[in-house]
Order: structure tokens, then C-alpha cells, then sequence
């Protein structure tokens, strides 16, 4: 390996997310070198191919990293599986080489922040990709993000008639156009864009912008227009979500359908025999049994009375059978002992029921019961985790079917009070017993793409007729494979987390700040913050002269960091150290990115403008 080498971003570790930064790394013209202990050889061909060269070896050893060019690097990233092996190669990088950009992914909190003090910059794939799985759980329509300070929606709509863009929507910045008939994504089309009716359009803006544009409806399924068709779908399709009050208002409730779904035949045998001695004594002391002499009869309900102290030993000495026929007493003794004998049957195979039920509670055996419009969450790695917490914090209700009784989240998200069912997703009667029936959305997020797949179809075929209208989300990791199972399964919500979190990486690792990243039909886009370099590419440049697929979001100039510029005029031009909010493809924001960082070339009059983003 040539030691020599420059310009070059290092990647610490192959698989998972690591193949997807080196992927995009590549198209976008970027050199890379991997270093890998043990690599795996389907992989190693695949990277061969590409051009790029691999060092096997471990990147924790410094000899490693300073033969994969470090000098002349101008990031290095670490994207091992474990968080030790991170740790040690970001410091390691670290101490070789202070002014190198060092991006590392750790899903360990703590050590997160604590690394990050050293001037690594820290991500973890999971936080990254669970928001865009939630969104697509919840069908909000609406995904969160922050631009210096401020909150912005990006928000998806249908468009109600055919129009331009501007008549629907004013100045509110739109991001992509799915079409209503399938076809390509339009991605940052212009305002005077012509849309059909049926169309899905997102569009950006604060708040108040998206309701002022009746974008953001209130009580509206996912924010959408009162009256479209895509909000009549949602509310047709969503399933009611009962919020935290009333579920335990019917934790009693709950507690008695358990109790009676896990009551077998001896119980129910135990509680008629029972059941039959008080009745039949209860008549016998009625007809027979008198009280203070001859001709008073005790009344009904002291009969039951007298029958239920008996039965349980109480004895009070209201009541006695002293002085009552011989064939009375004989009776009385009868009904002590097989009285006695019920009783403790029966509250034997009570406390049985109620024993096992905690024992299947805490092992995450327990039937889920009266629960409608929940979110299934299948497998629970660290995406899974992340999915649940952030599906709980919003409100909703989740079961987590994970296969592992050793995971180690299992403690996690029990403590948030989330039922856990420790069981194979893929049989028909674990999908009954957490009520897929009901369930609002599916989650399955294992770290296997052929359980994720074999689980989906199980969850597809047992919705039946309600697959169209129920929320799947499937985690693939390979972009081919799941472009394939959406195009042969109907899957409409395939989603990679690498390649969610693979442009944060490539992000952070050119200097181009991510802030969020969601999907506009089957297109990725991300948010991203670039600080204009004096004399780059883009001094001087006016906004609409940005690639096509490229949009100005908002801009803070550095003359006057108190106000956010949104959106900007077509006219505006950029100025040495404006920060710039942009939107676009990755591949396009790199290629931004990479003009930012270069010396304008001359134009000439024969030049064509690109297309604005206006």
C-alpha cells in the first residue's frame, strides 16, 4: 500500500454500514482505502471491483493505519460492529494524527460522550435510522428537523386539483413529487411545476407556513389537507390508539380476560364442583334447617350465608348445627369436608394461574389482550431498541416479539413497561397471540435480511385483506435486494438503516453537516448544513445556480447571525462563511459540497444556468 497516498478518506471495518460509506464514498468520486482484520471475501471482491484498495489488518494497530495513508488522509472512519474496537481506532487515529477528521460509530451512549470530547465525531446507525422507520410506522406524513434554531416540518401532502406547485402551495419550499401513477420521484422541482391530482408532494416549511397553506391539518391523519384522498385513506386505515389513561383504567379489565384465557379445564372443574356444593347446601338449609324451633326456617340468604361460613371455616357461632336432625349433621359434616377440599383446590389453581402469568411476564411468554391499534416491533437489536423507545415516547402503544431470551435489551424495554414476547415471529400463532389482528403497524427490524423477509410474508399473509391498509416497514440492508422485494412482495416501506446512516458518515467525514435524513417515495434525501468557504466554488453564486435536484432550504448570513433567511430569493447570492440549509440527494449535496471546496472556474457566455431551485 502506498503510504504516500492523499485526499483519501480511511474506513475502519467492512461490513454493515461500512460497505455502504465506501459504496457511496466511490460514486461520488471520492478515493477510499478500508482496513478490515478479517474481511469477508464476497465483500472483499465486491470493494476490488469498485478500485478500492483494502488493508488486511487491524486498524487499532498504528503501523495499519499509518500504511493506509494517514498523512495525507482527510477523514478517517470507523464503523466496526463493536464499540471497543471503535473506540480504540478513533484513538489510536487520534493520537497519530490530531488535525485529521475522525467520524466514529458508537452505540454506547456514555462512551459516545465521552469520545466525542476528543474531537471524534460521534454517530450511531440506529439513531439515525429509527426516525424515518417511525414515520413510516405511525403514517404521520411528518418528520421533525431544527435549522439554527428554529423548527421546520417536512411534511407530505396530496394535491388536491391540477396546478403549479405555487398556486397550491405559495412560497412553501417543495421537496419531491411522487406521482400518483408510479413513475421516477421528482426531487426540489420547481415552484411553477405542474402537479396532477393524487399527486404526493412534500413540502418544508415552519409550522405555522404549513398550516397558513392548509398543509397541516388539525386532528388530520399525518398532517394532511381536511378532504384529500390520501388523509380519507390514513383515517379509513388508522386503527384508534388508546391513549396511557385509559390503559390503565382497564389494567382490571386486562387482569380478567388473562385470568380467564389462562384458566384450564381443572379451574374451570374445580370452581362448578365448588360452585355446585354451595348451591345444593344452600337449598338443603333453606328446606331443612330451622332455626330457634320448630317452623322457622331460615330465610334464603341466610342459607347462602350459613353455607359460605361453613365452606370456609369461618364460623362465627351465629349459626351451628347442634340440635338439627342426625341426618343433618351428617350432611354438615359432608359439606366441611368436601367444602374444604374445593376451596383449597380451587385457590390452589388460582394462585397457579396467577404465579404462572408473572413467571410468562417476566420471561415475555404472556399473552398481549385487549390491546388495539399497537405497533409490532419484531426483533430487537439496536435499531429495534431505538424504533421502541421512540415509538413509546410518542405515544403509542408496542409489543416486541424478539426470538433471543439472553438480548441484552430485554431489561431496556421492559423498564418503559413495553410488553416482550420471546417467540419466532414467523409462526402464525405467535402473530395471533400478539394481536396482528388489530395492530396498527409492523416493524421487523432483525439483523438478518432473510428473517426480515420470511417474517414479513408471514405478517402479509396473516393481515389477509387488511396488507393494503397496515404499515410493514421492512428492514433490508442490501439497496438491490430490497428494491426487489418491493417490486416482486409489494412491500411499499423497504428500508436500509445503512444507507440511512451512510451519508451522515460520508457527511461528517467530508465537512457537510447532516441534519436529517427521510424519504420521498423510494428517494433518500437528506438535510445538510455547508459554511460557504471564502473563494470556493460557491462565493458569489446565486442560489438558483445550485444543481437541479439541489435546494435552498434557508441561510444565515455571516453579516448577520440573528436572522435565518427562509426561503431565500432566487437572486440571493453566497457570501465567505453564510451557513447554507440545503436539501438534495447525497450524491448532489457531495457534489455541492466538493464546488464549495473548489476555485471557481471562469464562465463563459455561452454557459447554461442550471435549472433553480425557485
Amino acid at each position: 500500500m502506498d503510504a504516500d497516498r492523499q485526499g483519501h478518506v480511511i474506513v475502519c471495518g467492512l461490513p454493515g454500514v461500512g460497505l455502504r460509506i465506501v459504496e457511496q464514498l466511490t460514486l461520488s468520486g471520492v478515493p477510499a482505502v478500508v482496513i478490515d482484520d478479517d474481511p469477508d471475501p464476497p465483500l472483499a471482491r465486491l470493494i476490488s471491483a469498485w478500485g478500492v484498495p483494502l488493508i488486511t489488518g487491524s486498524s487499532r494497530a498504528e503501523d495499519t493505519i499509518m500504511s493506509a495513508g494517514l498523512p495525507g488522509a482527510t477523514a478517517v472512519i470507523c464503523a466496526q460492529h463493536d464499540d471497543l474496537h471503535t473506540l480504540e481506532s478513533a484513538l489510536a487515529t487520534r493520537r497519530l494524527r490530531a488535525d485529521v477528521r475522525v467520524v466514529a460509530q458508537i452505540t454506547n451512549p456514555a462512551v459516545g460522550r465521552a469520545v466525542s470530547q476528543v474531537g471524534v465525531s460521534v454517530l450511531d446507525v440506529a439513531g439515525l435510522s429509527a426516525p424515518s422507520v417511525v414515520e413510516a410506522c405511525l403514517r404521520a406524513g411528518v418528520q421533525e428537523m431544527t435549522l439554527s434554531g428554529e423548527r421546520f416540518l417536512a411534511a407530505r401532502t396530496t394535491a388536491p386539483r391540477a396546478a403549479s406547485l405555487r398556486e397550491l402551495y405559495g412560497a412553501l419550499a417543495p421537496v419531491a413529487i411522487v406521482p400518483a401513477g408510479g413513475g421516477d420521484v421528482t426531487v426540489c422541482p420547481g415552484r411553477d411545476t405542474m402537479v396532477r391530482a393524487g399527486d404526493e408532494v412534500t413540502l418544508i416549511g415552519t409550522p405555522a407556513e404549513l398550516r397558513a397553506a392548509a398543509v397541516l391539518g388539525r386532528g388530520v391523519p399525518g398532517g394532511r389537507p381536511p378532504g384529500s384522498a390520501e388523509s380519507e385513506r390514513s383515517r379509513a386505515a388508522a386503527q384508534p390508539v388508546p391513549p396511557r389513561r385509559a390503559r390503565r383504567a382497564a389494567s382490571v379489565r386486562d387482569l380478567a380476560v388473562s385470568l380467564a384465557r389462562a384458566a384450564d379445564r381443572r379451574l374451570a372443574i374445580a370452581l362448578g364442583a365448588l360452585l355446585a356444593v354451595l348451591i345444593a347446601s344452600t337449598i338443603v338449609l333453606r328446606l331443612a334447617y330451622q332455626f330457634a324451633g320448630p317452623g322457622h326456617r331460615i330465610s334464603l340468604l341466610d342459607a347462602a350465608y350459613f353455607t359460605v361460613e361453613t365452606v370456609t371455616t369461618v364460623g362465627y357461632g351465629d349459626y351451628t348445627f347442634r340440635g338439627e336432625p342426625p341426618w343433618l349433621i351428617v350432611f354438615a359434616i359432608f359439606l366441611m369436608l368436601t367444602g374444604a377440599l374445593f376451596v383449597a383446590v380451587f385457590f390452589a389453581l388460582v394462585t397457579n394461574v396467577l404465579v404462572s402469568r408473572r413467571i410468562e411476564e417476566s420471561l415475555g411468554r404472556q399473552q398481549i389482550t385487549a390491546l388495539r391499534g399497537h405497533v409490532l416491533v419484531i426483533g430487537l437489536g439496536t435499531v429495534g431498541l431505538r424504533v421502541a423507545q421512540q415509538l413509546h415516547a410518542a405515544g403509542s402503544d408496542v409489543v416486541v416479539v424478539e426470538k433471543d431470551e439472553h438480548n441484552r435489551h430485554l431489561g431496556q424495554v421492559r423498564a418503559l413497561g413495553v410488553p416482550v414476547v420471546i417467540a419466532d415471529a414467523t409462526l402464525p400463532e405467535v402473530l395471533a397471540s400478539v394481536r396482528l389482528a388489530t395492530a396498527s403497524a409492523v416493524a421487523v427490524l432483525t439483523s438478518d435480511d432473510l428473517a426480515n423477509l420470511e417474517t414479513g410474508l408471514a405478517v402479509r399473509d396473516q393481515l389477509g385483506e387488511r396488507w393494503e391498509r397496515t404499515p410493514v416497514v421492512l428492514r433490508i440492508f442490501d439497496p438491490r435486494l430490497a428494491h426487489s422485494v418491493k417490486d416482486t412482495f409489494g412491500f411499499t416501506n423497504v428500508r436500509s438503516t445503512a444507507a440511512l446512516a451512510a451519508p451522515w458518515f460520508v457527511g461528517a467525514a467530508l465537512g457537510l453537516d447532516v441534519l436529517s435524513t427521510f424519504y420521498a417515495g423510494d428517494e433518500p434525501l437528506l438535510v445538510a448544513r455547508l459554511t460557504v468557504t471564502p473563494g470556493g466554488g460557491l462565493h458569489g453564486l446565486t442560489m438558483h445556480q445550485l444543481a437541479a435536484r439541489t435546494r435552498v432550504l434557508a441561510i444565515r448570513r455571516a453579516a448577520d447571525r440573528a436572522v435565518l433567511e427562509h426561503p431565500p430569493r432566487r437572486a440571493a447570492t453566497f457570501h465567505p462563511a453564510d451557513e447554507a440549509y440545503l436539501i438534495g440527494p447525497y450524491d448532489e449535496l457531495l457534489t455541492v459540497l466538493r464546488r464549495d471546496r473548489d476555485r471557481p472556474s471562469p464562465r463563459g457566455p455561452g454557459d447554461v444556468t442550471p435549472p433553480g431551485t425557485g
